[in-house]
């Protein structure tokens, strides 16, 4: 694939130190698959315990950004045990033309994000006939 369609940064934990973030806690970069067909790309994001309601999703400028919000866990007492970190979710991807924007959509399923991002039609591949003189 010469011409990349997203171009996305590899997954880690997010720093707040630069003053990203409007709101304190630990942010972490879902890890994603992409997949490219014929008519669309279509891009699946991890986000374990984050519901459809605490995800937003923005495009401006040819961005898109993921935010996913955890609910409070309301856990009481100290954990003896913790090997599972959690936190809010924030990734952002550049969108080329290839993308139509006006198309896009999501859906939330077992906290797995689901992005569908048609092509336009000029992107889509097609035979082109030959005809006869």
């Amino acid at each position: 694939m010469a011409d990349q369609e997203i171009q996305a940064a590899p997954k880690q934990e997010l720093s707040t130190e630069a003053g990203e973030f409007t709101r304190e806690g630990t942010y972490f970069s879902p890890a994603v698959d992409i997949f490219d067909t014929e008519k669309e790309l279509v891009l699946l994001a991890d986000m374990p315990g984050v519901s459809a309601g605490h995800v937003e999703i923005d495009l401006r400028d040819n961005v898109l950004s993921i935010i996913g919000k955890m609910s409070p866990e309301g856990e009481k007492g100290d954990f003896l045990l913790r090997e599972y970190r959690t936190g809010n979710y924030f990734r952002t991807f550049r969108i080329t033309e290839v993308v139509d924007q006006s198309k896009i959509t999501a859906a939330m399923s077992d906290g797995v994000l689901k992005l569908v991002l048609p092509k336009v039609e000029k992107a889509v591949p097609r035979k082109i006939p030959i005809a006869t003189e």
